[in-house]
């Protein structure tokens, strides 16, 4: 039997040099959507090539090892890429550029460290490697098949020469390269200690026990909340940039049978077909096994308690239990190379609310609302000194509220990242940030309200160019269980108002982007809301008078709830029975004057 102390030693380790690694690459990098938005992630892998660490979700090692067989590396190895369809998954678009580091003992391949993020520009036909209106990946950046980037420490100097020559931000790309590439022989340093320390065979046993007990935790205290039959949910994304705004659909038809080796088979099909713009995602390789361990967290959301939820990591050892079922090639999650696939997040994110949503259905409503998505906002230009300048962001939203709580307030969906500070943004690029605070009723009204999206307002010192790869700019997110969907992205340039999907809008010096982004859905009927709650909602500015009124039927004067004229109008204002799902009055507009889909109902 394994030493359950020297698990927990291992655990942890494997935990603190993760984070080591994570550490250092933020402190090194130059890019600003590396070191200060924090779009990238760290994982630890064992040799064979299973995920040992579970604060984050990471790349995979299969295209390495595919390539380049465990018995032909050498210490000092450092391998590279982010092909998309050579990733067996792991990558979704070019941006994303991998590094990967075998770990060393007595001559022997014992384990994997790997660093991937999104880097500022791997070349393509627009600034940010992110075209919102490309019809081939061969228009959104550099390919690079896994490649050996250091051969034993001596690095390869003509593909960094390449990938550099490719890049709008030279200098950025080779210093992030370097950062990452530093931090993982790093970790990889610390890791051999560890099997120094206690030898290998005892380590990759604790290796085991850390995964069969994620494995157990989630059979036991997760999937035995979800009773044993057949349920189907789809949620949509919006416009893929080239064909008009239409329902591109993402359909899960989630079976759970108790008895069975892997308890939960999603299966895809009813998944639209692959769009002509972007937003198609690779996830039909190596039996899916980068989806299952992306979708997995969402099934934290049936622990005990909240703070249960917080205790469970995501490893290798869900991908026992889950079986995926893909359509045939040639839809959104199965897309034909050479498919564009730069704002896939419209697809791989939406597949989170997909699963929350059919397993809402499952359990009675026993899960959140939707929560935002990523979307990339920025401009570009020149500066004062005449430098090509890039300025990206990845703004968060309100996340959906829960059968316990109000959403989270402009949450990141990327574990650890964040906004761009003002006073960095502003000593760095030709703008002025005027206003960053929360969007007010932006979050869905709910028993438990929807968490609130930022309002942000950018005025250009210099002309530029506005982009924006973005959804739920017409679609809202869902309110769940009588809950009311949130409000929708919204952009104003000198009070235009800009769609999800932006390459180079023109924008003059002195004129103001306004930015609000999304809220999370509702949760529980909004008439079922304390009052109380809704007036300190007022009183904090999220919620308006007017919204009070309107959406929950609080009559409040001053501070002072009137409470017979609140009881009044909420019997009024009360529907006869509440929807199970609210998909927000974006979605008629795209459905035909539908406001429901067929497998919204219970």
């Amino acid at each position: 039997m394994t030493d359950p102390i020297l698990v927990e030693i291992v655990e942890g380790t494997l935990a603190s040099v993760e984070k080591e690694v994570e550490t250092a690459i933020a402190r090194t990098a130059r890019s600003p959507m590396i070191r200060d938005a924090h779009d990238f992630r760290a994982g630890i892998h064992d040799v064979r090539l299973r995920k040992l660490t579970g604060r984050s979700y990471s790349a995979l090692v299969q295209p390495i090892v595919r390539d380049f067989p465990i018995e032909t590396m050498k210490p000092g190895d450092v391998y590279f890429h982010n092909d998309v369809y050579l990733s067996e998954g792991g990558i979704g678009h070019l941006p994303d550029l991998c590094v990967t580091v075998p770990v060393f003992h007595e001559g022997e391949v014992v384990a994997f460290v790997q660093a991937f993020g999104h880097h500022d520009d791997i070349g393509g036909s627009v600034p940010g490697s992110m075209p919102s209106h490309a019809r081939s990946v061969y228009e959104e950046g550099l390919m690079v098949p896994p490649i050996k980037l250091r051969d034993q420490g001596v690095p390869n100097e003509a593909a960094l020469r390449i990938m550099t020559r490719n890049s709008r931000m030279p200098d950025s790309l080779a210093g992030d390269l370097d950062a990452e590439c530093s931090a993982c022989l790093m970790g990889a340093r610390r890791l051999a200690e560890l099997f120094e320390r206690y030898g290998r065979q005892a380590v990759e046993e604790c290796f085991d026990a850390i995964i069969d007990k994620t494995t157990e935790t989630f059979r036991r205290e997760l999937l035995s909340k979800i009773p044993e039959g057949t349920y189907v949910w789809e949620d949509y994304a919006e416009h893929d940039g080239v064909d008009e705004p239409r329902l591109h659909a993402q359909r899960i038809t989630l079976t759970v049978d108790h008895s069975a080796q892997a308890p939960l088979t999603i299966d895809f099909t009813g998944t639209s077909p692959q769009a002509k713009g972007p937003i198609n995602h690779a996830g039909d390789y190596a039996d899916g096994v980068f989806l299952k361990k992306w979708l997995a967290p969402v099934l934290r959301n049936l622990a005990d308690t909240p703070e249960r939820m917080a205790e469970l990591d995501v490893n290798e050892g869900v991908v026992p239990l889950i079986k995926m079922v893909f359509p045939e090639k040639g839809t959104l999650l199965t897309p034909i190379f050479p498919a564009p696939t730069n704002a896939r997040t419209f697809v791989i994110l939406r597949l989170l609310g997909v699963l929350a949503g059919v397993l809402a259905k499952a359990t009675g409503g026993r899960m959140p609302a939707d929560q935002e998505t990523i979307r990339y906002t920025g401009v570009y230009g020149v500066d004062d000194e005449g430098r090509p300048y890039l300025m990206r962001e990845v703004l968060g939203g309100g996340s959906g509220g829960r059968w316990y709580a109000d959403g989270e307030d402009t949450i990141h969906i990327v574990p650890d990242s964040r906004n761009i500070p003002v006073e960095f943004a502003e000593a760095r690029w030709p703008l002025r940030v005027e206003r960053l605070g929360l969007a007010c009723d932006s979050g869905g009204p709910g028993m438990f309200r929807g968490g609130l999206g930022y309002d942000k307002h950018i005025r250009m010192l210099r002309n530029a160019s506005y982009m924006s790869i973005a959804d739920r700019s017409i679609l809202s997110c869902w309110g769940v269980n009588g809950g009311l969907a949130g409000r929708p992205f919204r952009v104003e340039i000198n009070g235009k108002e800009m769609e999800g999907l932006v390459d180079d809008y023109p924008v003059q010096a002195g004129e103001v982007i306004r930015i609000r982004t999304t809220g999370g859905g509702g949760w529980g009927s909004p008439y079922d809301r304390d009052p109380r709650a809704v007036a300190a909602d007022v009183r904090d500015g999220k919620v308006s008078i007017a919204g009070a009124l309107g959406d929950y039927g609080v009559v409040l004067d001053g501070d002072r709830i009137d409470e017979q004229a609140t009881a009044e109008l909420r019997a009024r204002l009360r529907p006869p029975a509440d929807r199970f799902f609210d998909r927000g009055p974006g979605y008629a507009k795209l459905a035909g004057g539908r406001t429901h889909a067929e497998v919204d109902e219970l």
